[in-house]
């Protein structure tokens, strides 16, 4: 008996709980609850209404509907690898890596497909063509440079596609077998010549120092003479002066002493225990003693 009651009470509500669940059916259909990572695009009719942000939005249920959910986190695009040649005719391999981010995800639902093989394709273009432009040597020791240019060149294409370029990387650049080898023998043969070029410049050094060593010997030397020269013609005009007032007493008072000196000189020999002396070398000895006495 009661669910003959039971089912009497639903057909007499049947339009108010088939009303209830379509009531219910539409606000769940009207309120979107965007993530802070996502953005949603709405179409209506399949044509574009509007862009969701992150947050609580209402949309018109049964017309409008969610078309495509959209990340806005940076995406990094898989290292990809391409060849180009350098403008000294070098064939070179460049790993590649660019991040970006989805800014305007209408521009990137409706103007391109497949975004990611896009922007691989238009990265491996630039760099080529950058690279084209530098030799080898440039490539290797502006590699900052030439990753500021492919960014920019990239950030002007794909601007029309709703995205951001937050970084573009060259991470490597390989040459084949060939180039190393020449590369490697070029190296070596820099090196050794920065080798003999030091080494010249050492042994030039040297003969720098050594010929400055022999100049200042000289220049001493030639101040030693100056100095004995100096002392000698004060000597001579000592004497000189001094004959000049004594007369022939003081010439002779000098003559006894130079011949004293020499004989002394000669004491000094291997053989000074016997010396055999000259009668003029007696004289001398004694003129020197009686100038003494008189000097005396």
């Amino acid at each position: 008996m009661w669910i003959e009651s039971a089912l009497d009470l639903v057909g007499q509500n049947l339009a108010l709980v088939v009303l209830a669940i379509i009531l219910a059916f539409a606000i769940g259909s009207a309120v979107r609850i965007v993530p802070q990572s996502e953005k949603f695009v709405v179409e209506r009719f399949g044509r574009l209404r509007s862009v969701l942000g992150p947050g609580i939005n209402i949309i018109v249920p049964f017309i409008d509907k969610v078309a495509h959910r959209i990340s806005i986190l940076e995406r990094q695009l898989p290292t990809n690898s391409q060849d180009a040649i350098t403008a000294d005719n070098v064939l070179v391999q460049v790993d590649s890596s660019v991040f970006y981010r989805i800014i305007e995800p209408e521009k990137t639902v409706y103007r391109i497909r497949d975004i990611d093989a896009a922007i691989a394709t238009t990265v491996a273009g630039i760099v080529r063509s950058e690279i084209g432009t530098l030799e080898l040597d440039q490539v290797q020791s502006n590699r900052a440079q030439l990753i500021a240019r492919v960014r920019e060149s990239l950030a002007n294409i794909v601007d029309d596609w709703g995205i951001e370029v937050t970084r573009a990387e060259i991470l490597d650049v390989n040459l084949d077998e060939a180039t190393r080898a020449a590369m490697l023998q070029q190296l070596n043969a820099e090196r050794a010549r920065r080798a003999q070029v030091t080494e010249a410049e050492g042994r030039r050094r040297a003969t720098e120092l050594a010929a400055d060593a022999d100049l200042y010997a000289a220049e001493q030397q030639a101040k030693a003479k100056r100095i004995l020269a100096d002392a000698e013609a004060y000597a001579t005009t000592a004497i000189a002066e001094a004959i000049s007032r004594n007369g022939l007493e003081a010439a002779q008072y000098q003559v006894a002493m130079r011949q004293v000196e020499a004989l002394s000189d000669v004491a000094q020999g291997d053989g000074k225990q016997t010396i055999l002396l000259p009668a003029a070398a007696l004289e001398a000895f004694s003129n020197a003693f009686r100038m003494f006495g008189g000097k005396a």
